[in-house]
């Protein structure tokens, strides 16, 4: 009767363990063998020494378990998601753990691939050229390593892609000729690189542009903006671009803010808004170029413009009043000129309710308890020889 009982027990249990064993062994063929590939080879990349025992990377054991298996539990429990059969690694996006490698070519072989995100970490060495291979991809965010070397102009070839943010590196030389061939692109930030030369044509689809904080130079050209109907935003501060800011720039049919600050313009052709309906521009900084003339008193036509710099320039003249009766104004400075006369009296109305500086100019009357007036004007030894 007992043998009877443990014969009874045995098979109970085979029909609990059989179904599991063949899961678990199915498990195991999940994942496409060349995403698998893939993997391993970019962990082997990576400095074992730079891998937590915290992070996702730690949990990352090839033997123990399939990457895209599920429940997660223990293994591969972040840093990847898959597709819903289970069978393709569909994300890349790592945790900002420190670390340290080079990424390996064999990322090619994650076809099914559309976002690839390593920011805040330190990975260093080119990007390699078989990115080219990742047709699907739409995001793509190095942001904050210490890759080198160019950008690769296999990257062009990536249709899908939607948003670049390969800022904070450490990237040299031009952007590539054919950058508009990024059909599909809306964000592009390659800020606080080493890039140089002229800016190309841009994809038509961009929303927003930041290429702030490199050594990029020439003038701005209208062809490298053409048709960008829907770009909003620009940030191309701290480069070397020269020359005259023409009208155009201003008048791109969705244009919020623009950024130029700490170039080497040395003059801004503005024109008037050409109607209310027409302009979202909210915020102009041309601070710290060596924009000559008079201060464009266009500028005070644009409905929306809240915040306004043309601080250390060469500036001359007045201040037109048209700027002290504009509404929508919170910021405006105009500090390091070599302005003249007497500022707008409405400036410092008890109904004035923006801040900036009008400091470190020529100008006569400006109030000493006003924040406005700080720092004070510059001697008159110097405006004089001015």
């Amino acid at each position: 009767m007992a043998a009877a009982a443990s014969s009874s027990i045995a098979i109970f249990l085979l029909h609990i363990l059989i179904p599991t064993i063949a899961f678990l062994d199915g498990a195991k063929s999940l994942t496409s063998p060349s995403d698998i590939a893939a993997l391993k080879a970019f962990k082997s990349a990576v400095k074992p020494s730079s891998i937590p025992p915290w992070s996702c990377l730690a949990t990352w054991n090839f033997s123990a378990a399939d990457p895209c298996s599920t429940p997660r539990r223990a293994f591969f429990t972040c840093g990847i998601l898959c597709s819903a059969d289970a069978t393709r690694v569909t994300q890349l996006t790592l945790d900002p753990a420190g670390y340290s490698g080079t990424l390996t070519p064999l990322i090619s072989q994650l076809s099914h691939l559309n976002t690839l995100d390593l920011s805040d970490n330190a990975f260093y060495g080119s990007i390699p050229y078989s990115i080219s291979s990742l047709s699907g991809l739409q995001t793509l965010n190095l942001r904050t390593n210490s890759f080198s070397g160019s950008l690769p102009s296999s990257v062009v070839s990536l249709r899908s892609l939607e948003s670049i943010d390969l800022s904070y590196n450490s990237l040299s030389g031009p952007l590539p000729k054919s950058l508009s061939s990024l059909s599909s692109l809306q964000r592009l930030d390659l800020s606080f690189n080493k890039l140089s030369g002229p800016i190309p044509r841009l994809p038509v689809t961009l929303i927003e542009l930041a290429m702030k904080g490199n050594s990029l130079s020439g003038p701005l050209q209208k062809d490298s903006f053409d048709g960008l109907a829907q770009l909003e935003v620009i940030e191309l501060s701290q480069n070397s671009l020269s020359g005259t800011l023409e009208p155009w720039l201003l008048l791109l049919p969705s244009i919020q803010q623009v950024d130029l600050a700490n170039n080497g313009l040395t003059r801004a052709n503005i024109a008037a808004s050409p109607s209310v309906a027409d302009s979202n521009l909210v915020a102009v900084d041309l601070g710290f170029n060596r924009i000559e003339g008079n201060i464009p008193v266009s500028l005070a036509s644009y409905p929306m413009l809240s915040a306004l710099s043309l601080r250390h320039n060469r500036l001359r003249g007045g201040i037109p009043v048209e700027f002290s009766k504009k509404q929508t104004l919170r910021r405006l400075f105009l500090d390091g000129n070599f302005l003249s006369g007497k500022p707008p009296p409405a400036f410092f109305s008890a109904e004035t309710a923006f801040s900036g500086s009008l400091g470190d100019n020529c100008l006569r009357g400006c109030p000493a308890w006003s924040q406005l007036c700080v720092p004070s004007q510059k001697p008159v030894a110097i405006c004089r020889q001015a």
